[in-house]
C-alpha cells in the first residue's frame, strides 16, 4: 500500500457521512448484492423498493 493511499485511508476515518451519504450506500451496497445474483435487477429497482420501504409500504 502506497504511503498516499494510506493517507487517504486515515482521512477518511474522520468523516462524518450524512444521512443521505449512507442512503446511497447502503442502496449501493443493496444493488452490489443483488445484480450479482441476478442480472436482470437494476438500480431503478433498488431506487424503488428503498423507497417503498422508506414510507413503510410493502412492494
Amino acid at each position: 500500500m502506497t504511503e498516499a493511499l494510506k493517507k487517504l485511508i486515515e482521512a477518511t476515518k474522520t468523516l462524518d457521512q450524512t444521512k443521505s451519504d449512507k442512503e446511497q450506500q447502503r442502496r449501493s451496497f443493496a444493488y452490489g448484492n443483488t445484480k450479482f445474483e441476478n442480472d436482470r435487477i437494476t438500480r431503478e429497482m433498488v431506487d424503488k423498493q428503498a423507497e417503498l420501504l422508506s414510507k413503510g409500504a410493502k412492494g
